[in-house]
């Protein structure tokens, strides 16, 4: 049984989940853990001294259940389909040619050690400040961003932890989030399709 590990990370309203789900559609016996998924109750996230809550960091997520469900997949990744209903055919395991794909979403993938020595592949969408502000304003979160949340908080926890990623991972292509997601997902597809013929023809 064959399995890679596609990490799709990302600024804040980059397109992440756009894409992942887009590359899911496209790639047969493969599944989405997104990162969003796993955010702890607001009462337990960590407020800063300006009084806004920490949502952009690792602290606020339980990453040991992520992990867990990571840890699922990877020891029956047809039997994590077949309970979410996600088999695309019939899979016995003496067919040693399938592939399976698990995309791993979010904003701070590869920032979580343990998470980051799993992927094959790495890919991280960028947009420009202006852009992402202007996204994430016409976004409704629960709860809602107070005033000045995200030029306080948002941004620059996003370059704070773009720069820990960069110092902790190499391999990771950076892809430019204004192209049209068509252009993206053209891009991505063809990469992990090589990586899944790759391994295809490994005994």
């Amino acid at each position: 049984m064959k399995k890679i590990i596609v990490g799709i990370g990302g600024v804040t309203n980059g397109g992440k989940s756009t894409l992942s789900v887009n590359l899911h559609q496209k790639i047969p016996n493969s599944c989405i853990i997104a990162q969003d998924s796993f955010f702890k109750d607001d009462s337990e996230v960590p407020v800063d001294s300006n009084g806004f809550k920490q949502y952009d960091m690792l602290d606020a997520l339980h990453m040991d259940i992520m992990m867990s469900k990571i840890d699922l997949w990877q020891r029956d990744p047809v039997l994590f389909l077949k309970q979410r209903n996600l088999m695309t055919d019939c899979i016995t395991p003496l067919d040693h040619k399938k592939v399976f794909v698990l995309i791993v979403e979010g904003f701070l993938i590869f920032n979580y050690r343990s998470l980051n020595e799993l992927y094959d592949q790495r890919f991280f969408l960028e947009i420009p400040y202006d852009i992402c502000k202007e996204r994430r304003s016409s976004r409704v979160y629960t709860p809602p961003d107070p005033p000045g949340y995200f030029d306080r908080h948002v941004w620059p926890m996003y370059l704070k932890n773009q720069k820990e990623m960069e110092n902790m991972v190499s391999g990771i292509v950076f892809l430019d989030g204004l192209k049209p997601k068509e252009e993206l997902l053209a891009a991505v597809y063809k990469d992990v399709s090589q990586a899944i013929e790759t391994l295809r023809e490994k005994d």
